[in-house]
């Protein structure tokens, strides 16, 4: 995997703008904050994040992967300034389960999930190298 970084550029805090990989790609389709029996047992998004992440590593970990494999996450918000404001309890919860910075990532604010009590939903690709 190379992190891609125009010259100039600075380098983003928490994820990179590109990135190149060779291998077997993964694709974890978008988790939310419940556990694997389909339960929430929060509704505070900073663990619902935690939730979700630990989901995202155990599929990966299903497919011999692991977090320093992905390569881009896409999250689902449905409120900016709840995630805004939970950026200490989700940058440690990520520091905790994924702690690989290296992937590009978006994040954007949706109405809703089709979960009425989900808060957030991470869908991730990764590539194991060959």
């Amino acid at each position: 995997m190379q992190v891609l970084l125009p010259p100039g550029w600075p380098r983003p805090k928490g994820y990179a703008n590109g990135v190149t990989a060779k291998g077997r790609m993964v694709f974890v389709a978008g988790m939310i904050g419940w556990d694997a029996q389909g339960v929430f047992h929060t509704d505070d998004l900073g663990e619902q994040v935690r939730q979700a992440l630990q989901n995202i590593v155990e599929v990966l970990r299903e497919a011999g992967a692991s977090p320093e494999h992905i390569v881009r996450m896409t999250w689902y918000v449905t409120d900016k300034r709840e995630y805004v404001a939970a950026y200490p309890a989700i940058g440690k919860h990520f520091r905790e389960l994924i702690n690989c910075y290296n992937a590009a990532m978006t994040a954007v604010e949706v109405s809703a999930l089709v979960e009425d009590r989900a808060k957030v939903e991470i869908e991730v690709t990764a590539v194991v190298p060959d």
